[in-house]
């Protein structure tokens, strides 16, 4: 697998990681927790995308979706 799609994929998976944290901890990190959860979102779907990963590619639109949801509703 290419770098670039590695560096997609993890980028992804640690932002998303860093999503559940701030919003399970519940310390008012929401917002930042679901502007973290768009760009996670956006790089794994361009991860999904590049690789041919169709199924993970929409889930990520919905994840992007919700990210946006979280932010307009914490806003």
């Amino acid at each position: 697998m290419p770098l670039n799609l590695k560096v997609l994929e993890w980028f992804g998976v640690i932002t998303a990681i860093a999503y559940s944290l701030f919003v399970a901890s519940n310390v008012g990190l929401e917002f930042l927790g679901f502007v973290l959860l768009f760009i996670s979102a956006f790089s794994i779907g361009a991860w999904a995308y590049l690789g041919g990963h169709w199924g993970i590619l929409v889930l990520q639109f919905f994840y992007a979706v919700a990210g946006l949801i979280g932010m307009v509703r914490w806003f």
